[in-house]
């Protein structure tokens, strides 16, 4: 086990989270532009994509860190039946679910029942196929739909706070089923699909655009929402949620859903961009 990894066991996550929660949106002048300029400069983060491109005019660090894009900087693909990626980022896996076991990477895994919380909500995704996409501190930070759906309940789940850096995903078992996280159950055009925000350490809030903040970084129970019947119907592209810092975005559809595109592990990829197809109506 390597000192990264070791620490990631014995760090005060949850203590270290809060610090980070008030610290990002403190808006004292110094000390903000101090933040926000270290991360567009270690990260080389674009900041002409941006609607509001001077980095130092945002109110606090998270501010920035949530910003909106110009409306030209992404575009959804001309395709209709395309599966779109739902974030900046790059691929950390995607391929099969094979008899309900996710593949992490090597010599890890974790099972789709683990990472929704149950085996019911696990069953159509039993041979279908997912998507993990990893997004790092200088990626946009916004998450949008991959397709068309309607919002049938979300459910958090509380858990650990790991860092999903590569070192830690490669080292960590079932990582993705043991970090805090929110499950979004869609239903779509071919059947259901989910999207999960994996918080991550430093990252444990998320904020939708049907509940605001959803996340708080003080949680400690499961919570299940039911939407059914409210009607919440997101387009595809549509702004869904925004990671107050960053973490990973899990896509997982049913079998013959989604045929996904062979992406390799690590590809780059930007919102709107194809990830794989739907089946054409």
């Amino acid at each position: 086990m390597t000192f990264n990894v070791l620490l990631q066991y014995i760090l005060p996550h949850r203590a270290l989270s809060r610090v980070v929660y008030w610290a990002t949106r403190w808006t004292f002048k110094p000390w903000k532009d101090f933040l926000i300029g270290t991360i567009v400069r270690n990260y080389q983060v674009n900041m002409a994509e941006a609607a509001q491109p001077d980095p130092l005019a945002y109110q606090h660090f998270n501010a920035f860190f949530t910003r909106k894009l110009r409306p030209d900087a992404r575009q959804a693909d001309a395709d209709p039946a395309a599966l779109l990626s739902p974030a900046d980022g790059k691929i950390s896996q995607m391929g099969r679910i094979v008899d309900g076991r996710i593949f992490q990477a090597k010599g890890q895994e974790y099972t789709a029942a683990e990472l929704l919380g149950d085996e019911a909500s696990a069953a159509p995704y039993r041979n279908g196929s997912f998507a993990t996409i990893y997004l790092s501190p200088r990626d946009y930070h916004r998450v949008h739909m991959p397709l068309k759906g309607t919002l049938k309940e979300t459910v958090h789940v509380p858990g650990r706070i790991f860092s999903v850096a590569p070192f830690a995903v490669e080292a960590i078992p079932r990582l993705f089923a043991r970090n805090e996280r929110l499950v979004c159950h869609f239903e779509g055009e071919h059947g259901p699909f989910v999207v999960v925000m994996v918080g991550a350490i430093l990252v444990s809030s998320v904020a939708t655009v049907w509940d605001g903040l959803v996340i708080p970084p003080y949680a400690s129970s499961i919570r299940r929402k039911s939407f059914s019947g409210q009607n919440i119907t997101l387009e595809r592209f549509a702004e869904m949620a925004r990671f107050n810092m960053g973490s990973t975005v899990i896509l997982l559809f049913p079998e013959g859903a989604a045929e996904l595109d062979a992406l390799p592990s690590q590809q780059a990829v930007k919102v709107g961009q194809r990830m794989g197809m739907q089946p054409r109506s």
